[in-house]
């Protein structure tokens, strides 16, 4: 398999290759493209593992020889299979026409330039480069978006939602936190379509009867700006920033609440991860998030907006009996409805081409 992503920094379909790849170990071979150069995210293979880095020369916006050069790549490198992730990706798309190799395409979502609307060139390329192609959503939103706007033939779509080690993550649920304050926390990378600065504006006005403290884990470029921040609203004592953590199951079972302030996502494993350690979520509306949780928690999943993120951490730090209420309800969601063995399945029928069972989505796609 030649995997091709816009980057390979820690992210969510970063971490879902990592999964994949550690899970199958010598039954693929792997080549890995990361666009930009960064690989931060090979820290979560295994050593063992058979993958290759090539060197492909990548010019940005040199669209035209960038696909003579992924064209050449591929009959240099010879991979049975082409994965591409995103639309970062999409010259090694047009590399392959005519096809050269079969070739998967895999949509995890949309960067903070499309958060509101999608720009009619990809939605042209998309329909003329992927109307053939088999392509991979992990979310419901995502399937619309492919079979409407980019009017792509549903017999070409493949549902597959993300999953989840559930043995992992502690379903201790959410016991009230110390009698000092109540751990609000999220996990993202600190990127601008995170949108932290809004966790934090929305900490900082979280009403003075509220004792809490806000744990940030994860890293990124906006790091410092966010420490800034912070800094600026005399919230330094309250707010901690942790950074990366190869494994953050250890940080979730610190929380009593779990919050995600982003602009765009489709199905975040940040959410998977709150909802298998039993914690209650303050969310924005963005994707399939509303889905994902159990319905007891939809009251705390809210407009893009800071004051209506406040309402939603407000309420829940208030109220110990209904975080314990609210995080069992959604441990019990993640145990029946998003299992990792389901996803590796799934993933491994459709890159092997061996036949998995169809499994139907209520009022939705099929994975």
């Amino acid at each position: 398999m030649l995997s091709v992503f816009p980057s390979f920094e820690m992210g969510g379909a970063q971490r879902r290759f990592a999964t994949l790849a550690n899970h199958w170990g010598d039954a693929f071979r792997h080549s890995v493209i990361a666009m930009d150069g960064m690989t931060d995210c090979a820290a979560r293979l295994d050593p063992a593992l058979a993958v290759a880095w090539p060197d492909v020369s990548i010019r940005k916006g040199d669209t035209f020889g960038n696909v003579r050069r992924f064209r050449a790549a591929l009959r240099t490198l010879k991979p049975d299979l082409l994965v591409t992730h995103n639309w970062g990706t999409i010259e090694w798309a047009l590399a392959n026409v005519p096809p050269l190799l079969r070739h998967i395409h895999i949509e995890d979502g949309f960067g903070p330039e499309e958060q509101s609307r999608q720009f009619p060139r990809r939605i042209w390329m998309r329909r003329l480069l992927l109307r053939r192609t088999p392509v991979v959503v992990p979310s419901r939103s995502l399937w619309r978006i492919a079979a409407d706007v980019w009017r792509l033939r549903e017999r070409h779509l493949r549902y597959i939602p993300n999953g989840i080690d559930l043995a992992r993550f502690s379903a201790r649920g959410s016991l009230g936190g110390t009698a000092e304050a109540v751990t609000i926390g999220t996990v993202a990378s600190l990127r601008a379509e995170k949108n932290i600065a809004r966790l934090i504006g929305a900490f900082a006005r979280l009403p003075t009867s509220v004792a809490a403290r806000l744990v940030i884990v994860g890293g990124g470029l906006e790091r410092e700006r966010l420490e800034s921040l912070a800094a600026e609203r005399c919230l330094t004592d309250r707010v901690r920033f942790e950074g990366e953590l190869g494994d953050p199951s250890g940080a979730y079972r610190r929380f009593d609440i779990f919050a995600l302030s982003s602009d765009t996502e489709q199905m975040p494993l940040s959410i998977l991860e709150a909802m298998a350690s039993g914690l209650p979520v303050a969310a924005t509306d963005v994707g399939d998030v509303r889905e994902m949780l159990a319905a007891e928690n939809a009251p705390f999943v809210v407009a893009r907006d800071e004051t209506a993120l406040v309402a939603a951490l407000a309420g829940l730090a208030a109220d110990p009996a209904l975080r314990l209420r609210l995080g069992a309800a959604n441990r019990a969601k993640a145990e029946r409805d998003f299992d990792e063995g389901v996803m590796l399945e799934a993933y491994r029928a459709l890159f092997s081409r061996a036949p998995a069972a169809v499994v139907p989505m209520a009022g939705g796609p099929t994975l």
